[in-house]
């Protein structure tokens, strides 16, 4: 009704305004402030009489709203917020707009010294001017105007052949018809839907596709076309795509019209100063100083649009839709490639069922046809979404969760499941003070300025090129697959291994190409800004995790990646940056884990030889850097080492490179530090030691002893596995226990371990995974009773509030809602969504040591900034620069601490116990649910209150020893 009333206002339609608010008085509905704000805006534009608006005011007031609450919580577009302030004039004449409201502080202890007044600093500035800054943000927002980018793929410098000319020349010829086709199909397929009277589930779907200029539908759809891979897509992937990239259009084009735009290019032209090298200092926090030039900004649209998210059905449809077109206009002659063939025209798509798993999922294939003509022209430009590529200026601040990040690209702060909304409803209702934390922590991520590191991606590039490399992780062309086996003249004289060959090339084919398109993808986008500095903006998941927002490049990546990105800021390496290279170097190659850091240093200096023949012959010399565990990295690693020691003065050499410390199994340190695990905190370098603690040998050495004793007995398996037990076979099960690995799931770990020694008897792969599972399980157990407790706490209190017809949800210790976005959805008339009890039961362990665990980083961050540090993470690995890791590494101890000072375990059954037992909640068991049908909601409740009640005992570990630890990273 809302929508209506705006839209009719705008038109000055006050008689159709007045009818529905009687329409709904006559069914017992109270118009809210949005409709009288709608009202008011159609009177002021109107001039209407003093009488009609004295009226429409004092119902306002009577339905138990004040003025002062229209200029306060409704969004405007355009000048709506000057035309409701003019009527208001009218039976007001001294009327005056309510004082922006007085910015709040976060409370929380756990940020009382950053948020303190008396100890803010001045934001660090860029190395930029106010005018190079500007200019930046004017580069942006003509690249998000555009919606697409083109840029030249990496593949561009191979040489033209004569097929690739002319298969350039079909497909061009080709696009401009399909092009007709599709533009012909779209309006053809419009004028049917307007021909209907009714609504239907068909006709629902045509004001979307009137949003935008026809063109523009066409262009979506050829992109989509261009893009999709030989081996097909997912059919929901393609139709979740196509009306995504329609809504993205659309939020655009809103944003122009309702003139947010003007509005954002205006605070933002202000908004540099706080960043810019030319600049007076100012002792805000991105988000404060944002948040003051709306403020003073005054009139005009307001920066958050008024909700106008489309629901995920309704995206599917469209995208459906929108393919129908496309599988219906696309069309090719069948002799287009052999002319011996019939002119007969096919389609270039079509739609096949495919199954994974046990799923039967639909799948748009191309034509083999299409697909050769492509392969043979070779391409070389590349079209990607703006949101795409890397941010040329700095990004727009998180200030709520509707606006951050792109200068026009709609972004959530929030990346949730599709069709889950429970994120978005907890984040709006949690106050915006509360948020503070999580948006400044993000901010302070986005703000990190980088460069390309140029050698590293010539090196990557010209390998690339040159049929790739798989040891080096960079993956070969297609045409390097292996050949698929030669088909009999009679298909059905192939036999079974004929059949599982072709199938496996076929795999191995799909897996080539994806590999292949990732990495053209990524290293196109970074050689097209190797000249450029950029920034990432970020988001996070449901659990706190943060993302960088571009999809394909960032330094989330693989090693390939995360090689050729640098800091754009450079520091002195000081006096002991050049050694915390080294460091980085030897944990990047994987050779000494277990030694200590002054032993690695050693080895550095030792094998300094080979790093320099590294760094200057890296492909002809002696090729060290290619046997590491990271060997891009390493790589770059070496060439910084050579050149800050090939300086004057290796302490005064600027480096731009970033060093990074890799937490130690950090899952198992935040249960010990939750469970005060004393034996469990030494495990995992929460306590002072001299050499780094290793849990995975410790646990091996503990399934070793175990086997022994059964073998001594006589267990068959226990003997078979002699000299089988080994750090790597029980590795990846003692990692993920702590994030809910089932005992099936470490069981195929185990297995997976097993089949790659040679040695080990195939026939008892089964058992020995399923005897070793148990043994890894067992000795976690003893080594971490209080990780056990707490793990078994958290489940069965998930399970409880599961079967409660509940979803799980709890707060982080910085303020951040969250709740698990697992659900069954039941086929009824009404879409029900009902917990799924066993992913609600099974997740909420490792889900809540991620909000820990992301916590924790953005205290860090937060605390980092104070200090003027330079900060990024990937998850529990954190950067900065050579001359800042000793810094860094005290003030991710210290927030470890503080964190962990605070009640967690505590205020998380406290928080339960409100939501599930104390605030009056409907118990609807499920059906097929364990829980007794019988049971009362009485007895229900007490089991369930004394469940959350029963907080695990904690053990005798001083958390203030952290402080000590010398190898809290690994």
């Amino acid at each position: 009704y809302n929508i209506v009333m705006r839209s009719w206002a705008r038109k000055g339609r006050l008689q159709r305004i007045n009818r529905l608010f009687s329409m709904l008085e006559s069914v017992g509905l109270r118009p809210n402030l949005d409709s009288y704000a709608a009202a008011l805006e159609c009177m002021g534009r109107n001039q209407s009489s003093t009488k009609a608006i004295r009226r429409c005011v004092q119902q306002l007031k009577n339905d138990g709203f004040h003025v002062d609450e229209l200029f306060q919580k409704c969004l405007f577009e355009e000048d709506e917020k000057e035309q409701v302030l003019r009527a208001i004039r009218i039976v007001q004449p001294n009327y005056q707009l309510p004082p922006p409201p007085k910015p709040e502080t976060c409370k929380s202890s756990l940020l009382q010294d950053f948020y303190c007044k008396e100890k803010m600093v001045s934001y660090p500035k860029l190395d930029f001017s106010v005018q190079e800054l500007q200019e930046r943000f004017q580069q942006q927002l003509e690249m998000e105007l555009d919606n697409t980018i083109t840029i030249k793929s990496v593949e561009s410098t191979k040489p033209l052949t004569p097929q690739a000319i002319k298969a350039r020349k079909l497909l061009a010829t080709l696009r401009s018809r399909w092009h007709d086709s599709i533009l012909q199909a779209l309006q053809k397929s419009k004028h049917s839907m307007s021909k209907f009277k009714t609504v239907s589930g068909y006709n629902i779907l045509y004001p979307y596709l009137c949003l935008l200029p026809d063109e523009e539908y066409v262009g979506i759809m050829l992109q989509i076309l261009n893009t999709l891979s030989p081996q097909g897509e997912s059919l929901a992937v393609l139709a979740r795509e196509l009306g995504s990239k329609v809504y993205n259009r659309y939020i655009t084009q809103r944003k122009l019209r309702s003139r947010q735009l003007e509005k954002v290019q205006e605070v933002y032209k202000d908004y540099i100063h706080l960043l810019a090298k030319d600049s007076q200092p100012d002792e805000y926090l991105p988000r404060e100083y944002w948040e003051k030039l709306v403020a003073e900004a005054g009139f005009g649209p307001s920066l958050n649009l008024k909700d106008c998210s489309w629901p995920y059905m309704l995206l599917m449809r469209l995208g459906m839709h929108m393919l129908e077109l496309l599988v219906q206009a696309v069309k090719v002659p069948r002799n287009i490639l052999n002319p011996r063939l019939e002119p007969k025209l096919i389609p270039v798509l079509y739609h096949i069922y495919s199954f994974r798993s046990s799923w039967q999922v639909g799948l748009i294939k191309p034509h083999p046809i299409f697909s050769q003509i492509v392969s043979d022209a070779a391409e070389t430009m590349l079209t990607f979404n703006s949101s795409a590529i890397p941010m040329l200026c700095p990004p727009v601040p998180w200030t709520s969760p509707h606006f951050g990040a792109f200068v026009l690209n709609d972004t959530k702060l929030m990346r949730f499941v599709d069709g889950a909304f429970q994120h978005q409803l907890l984040l709006e209702q949690c106050p915006p003070v509360n948020l503070h934390p999580v948006l400044d922590a993000l901010n302070q991520l986005g703000n990190c300025a980088w460069k390309i590191n140029q050698p590293v991606l010539d090196i990557i590039i010209s390998i690339f090129n040159d049929k790739g490399n798989e040891k080096l992780d960079i993956p070969p062309p297609v045409s390097e697959a292996p050949r698929p086996p030669t088909a009999p003249s009679n298909s059905t004289t192939w036999n079974k291994s004929q059949k599982h060959e072709l199938l496996l090339c076929k795999k191995r084919m799909a897996e080539m190409h994806s590999l292949r398109m990732d990495a053209l993808y990524k290293l196109s986008i970074a050689n097209y800004v190797r000249d450029k500095v950029f920034w990432f903006p970020h988001n996070m998941d449901f659990r706190g995790r943060t993302y960088p927002c571009p999809p394909y490049f960032n330094h989330l990546g693989n090693d390939v990646t995360r090689a050729i990105l640098l800091f754009a800021e450079g520091r002195p390496l000081g006096p002991k940056g050049l050694d915390w290279l080294k460091i980085h170097l030897i944990n990047l190659t994987g050779l000494k884990k277990k030694n200590a850091l002054q032993e690695r240093l050693e080895y550095a200096n030792e094998i300094i030889e080979e790093i320099l023949d590294s760094a200057d012959h890296p492909l002809t010399g002696r090729k060290w850097w290619m046997n590491t565990d990271e060997p891009w990295q390493a790589l770059a690693c070496c060439m910084e080492i050579a050149k800050a020691l090939r300086s004057p003065d290796p302490a005064a050499y600027i480096s731009h490179f970033p060093v990074h410390q890799d937490g130690s199994c950090n899952g198992l340190q935040h249960y010990a530090a939750l469970g005060r695990d004393l034996i469990g905190a030494v495990s995992v370098n929460l306590m002072p030691c001299h050499v780094p603690q290793d849990v995975y040998s410790a646990v091996a050495q503990q399934v070793e002893e175990f086997r022994k004793k059964d073998a001594e007995q006589g267990v068959k398996i226990a003997q078979v596995l002699q000299g089988f037990v080994s750090r790597k076979v029980v590795k990846q099960t003692v990692m993920t226990v702590v994030y809910g690995v089932t005992r099936y799931g470490g069981r195929l770990q185990m297995e997976k371990r097993l089949k790659e020694i040679d040695e080990f008897p195939e026939e008892y792969l089964w058992e020995a995974s399923h005897y070793l599972v148990k043994q890894v399980f067992n000795g976690i157990k003893e080594m971490f009773s209080a990780t056990r407790d707490i793990q078994s706490w958290l489940t069965e209190s998930a399970k409880l509030i599961a079967q409660s017809g509940r979803t799980v949800e709890w707060v982080t210790p910085l303020g951040l809602p969250i709740v698990q976005p697992y659900y069954r959805s039941r086929p009824t008339v009404v879409s029900i969504w009902k917990p799924d009890t066993v992913k609600q039961k099974n997740a909420f362990p490792p889900n809540f040591i991620h909000s820990l665990d992301s916590t924790h980083m953005m205290l860090t961050a937060l605390h980092c900034l104070r200090q003027g540090l330079t900060f990024v993470s990937v998850h529990d690995c954190y950067w900065t620069h050579a001359l800042t890791v000793d810094v860094m590494n005290q003030i991710c101890r210290q927030q470890f601490v503080a964190l962990h000072s605070e009640k967690i375990l505590q205020d998380l059954s406290e928080f339960m116990l409100e939501k599930y037992c104390r605030a009056p909640m409907l118990i609807c068991f499920p059906s097929g649910s364990s829980s007794p049908g019988r049971e009362t909601r009485a007895l229900w409740q007490k089991r369930l209150m004394e469940q959350l009640s029963n907080v695990p005992k904690t053990g005798d570990f001083n958390l203030k020893k952290v402080m000590d630890s010398t190898y809290f990273f690994s």
